[in-house]
C-alpha cells in the first residue's frame, strides 16, 4: 500500500497526545477481568469515533471485536488485553489507581491504547486506499488468569462468524521493562511457557503438640513434600530444557500448639515443552503421594490446566521483523534468545492460526527506569505507543504475510 513512512509517522503523531492522555485515565481507572466494563466502553466510543465497525459484549461482557475492510480473503488480527491486577498501587503517579487494591502492573492500559491508536490510523488509511488485508482487532478482556483470549474464540473472533473475514494470523505485543524503549523483538517457536497449577492437601491426624507420637503431622509431610518438589526440575527434566515448579502458598493450623488435620500446597509448574508438562504433572502427583503416606499421611492432588506455551510461527515472525525493521531500524530488531517462564493467554490464538506475539522495549535511561511486571511501582512507559502503534500498523499494511 502506498503510504510513506513520513506520512505513516505523522499520522501517527497525531494521535499520540491523546493516546496518552486515554492511557492515563485507563491506569486511573483500572478494573479486574471479567469486571472491564468502563475499558469496553471506552474502546467503543473510540471505535466509533474512529468510524469502525464492532461487536460488544464478547467474552463475558466486556471484550469487543472490530474490523476494517480489506483486499484478501483472510484477515490479520491485532490483539490488546484490558484488565488489570489486584495490586496496591505505590506510585506517585498524577494518575495512579483510583482504586483501592487495583493496579495497571503489567501494561494492559498501554497495550489498549496502542490498538485504538492503530484503530484510529488503520481506519483513516482505509477510508483513501482498500487494505491490503482485512484487519480485525481483539480488544479482549481477563488475560490475568481468566483466560479470555479462550472465551474470545469461542465468541467466534477468529472465523468471522460474528464480523469481518475469518482470521489467517494473529499479532500481539507486550510492553517490556528488561527491553530498551526503541526496540522490539521476539523469537521463532517458544517464546513464552505454559503455566498450570496445583493443591495438594496432606490429610494427617490432628494431636496436641505435647503428643506428637499419637497423631501423624501433616505439617511435616508437607515439609518434605516441598524440597522434593525442586528435584523435579534439577533431576527429573533435562538440564537443556526450562522449567519451573514453584510451591507459593502453604495452609497449617491456627495454633501454636496444636499439630493440625491438614496442610495445604498452592503452586504453579511451567514449561516450554509439552512432553516437560506432562512429566512435572506426573512427577508432582508421584513425589506428593509418596512422601505422604511415607509420613503416614494422604495427599489428594488437585490440578488445574492453565494456558498453554506461547509458540510463535516462522512466517508470521518475519512479518513482524519486516514491520519492525521499518519502524525501529535493523540494529533495534532483538532475536530474543531463550524462552521467558510467564504465560500468556495469547497462546490460544496461536494454537489455533500462524501468530507472532512480540516484545516491545520499556526500559528508560538509567535514571528513568521502568519497574518489573506486576511491580505495585511498575508504569508503562508513553514512550512505546507511538512504537507499538507503528509496528501494528505496518504488520498491516505489509503483503508478506499470505493469508488468503
Amino acid at each position: 500500500m502506498g503510504v510513506s513512512s513520513a506520512n505513516l509517522r505523522s499520522m501517527i503523531g497525531e494521535e499520540v497526545a491523546s493516546l496518552v492522555a486515554l492511557r492515563h485515565d485507563i491506569h486511573a481507572h483500572p478494573e479486574l477481568m471479567y469486571e472491564e466494563k468502563r475499558t469496553s466502553a471506552i474502546v467503543q466510543r473510540e471505535l466509533q469515533a474512529a468510524g469502525v465497525s464492532f461487536i460488544p459484549d464478547l467474552a463475558g461482557g466486556t471484550g469487543v471485536l472490530a474490523a476494517i475492510a480489506g483486499k484478501r480473503d483472510k484477515a490479520i488480527a491485532l490483539r490488546a488485553d484490558m484488565d488489570a491486577l489486584p495490586i496496591i498501587e505505590n506510585t506517585k503517579l498524577p494518575y495512579k489507581s483510583t482504586i483501592p487494591g487495583r493496579m495497571h502492573a503489567c501494561g494492559h492500559d498501554g497495550h489498549t491504547a496502542i490498538l485504538i491508536g492503530t484503530a484510529r490510523v488503520l481506519a483513516k488509511l482505509a477510508k483513501e486506499h482498500e487494505l491490503p488485508h482485512p484487519i480485525t482487532l481483539f480488544f479482549q478482556p481477563a488475560e490475568e488468569g481468566g483466560g479470555g483470549a479462550a472465551r474470545m474464540i469461542e465468541d467466534g473472533c477468529l472465523d468471522g462468524s460474528r464480523i469481518g473475514a475469518p482470521v489467517g494470523g494473529v499479532f500481539g505485543l507486550h510492553g517490556w521493562p528488561w527491553m530498551p524503549l526503541g526496540c522490539t523483538g521476539t523469537r521463532v517457536g517458544a517464546l513464552l511457557a505454559s503455566s498450570d497449577r496445583f493443591v495438594i492437601t496432606v490429610t494427617g491426624k490432628g494431636v496436641h503438640a505435647a503428643w506428637p507420637h499419637l497423631g501423624r503431622d501433616p505439617v511435616l509431610a508437607a515439609a518434605a513434600i516441598i524440597q522434593s518438589l525442586q528435584a523435579i526440575v534439577s533431576r527429573a527434566v533435562d538440564p537443556i530444557d526450562s522449567a519451573v515448579v514453584s510451591v507459593c502458598a502453604l495452609e497449617a493450623g491456627n495454633a501454636f500448639n496444636v499439630i493440625p488435620q491438614t496442610a495445604t500446597m498452592k503452586g504453579t509448574f511451567r514449561s516450554i515443552r509439552q512432553s516437560t508438562r506432562d512429566l512435572i504433572r506426573s512427577e508432582i502427583g508421584r513425589i506428593a503421594s509418596s512422601l505422604a503416606t511415607a509420613h503416614g499421611c494422604s495427599a489428594d492432588i488437585e490440578f488445574s490446566e492453565g494456558y498453554p506455551m506461547t509458540f510463535n510461527d516462522a512466517a508470521a515472525v518475519e512479518t513482524f521483523r519486516t514491520a519492525a525493521r521499518a519502524t525501529v531500524g535493523e540494529a533495534r530488531v532483538i532475536n530474543v534468545e531463550n524462552p521467558a517462564m510467564g504465560a500468556e493467554d495469547f497462546s490460544f490464538y496461536a494454537e489455533r492460526v500462524p501468530s507472532c506475539f512480540f516484545l516491545l522495549g520499556l526500559r528508560g535511561s538509567d535514571s528513568a527506569p521502568v519497574a518489573d511486571l506486576h511491580s505495585p511501582n511498575f508504569d508503562f512507559n508513553d514512550g512505546a505507543i507511538p512504537i507499538g502503534i507503528e509496528s501494528f500498523c505496518r504488520i498491516a499494511l505489509g503483503d508478506s504475510f499470505v493469508t488468503g
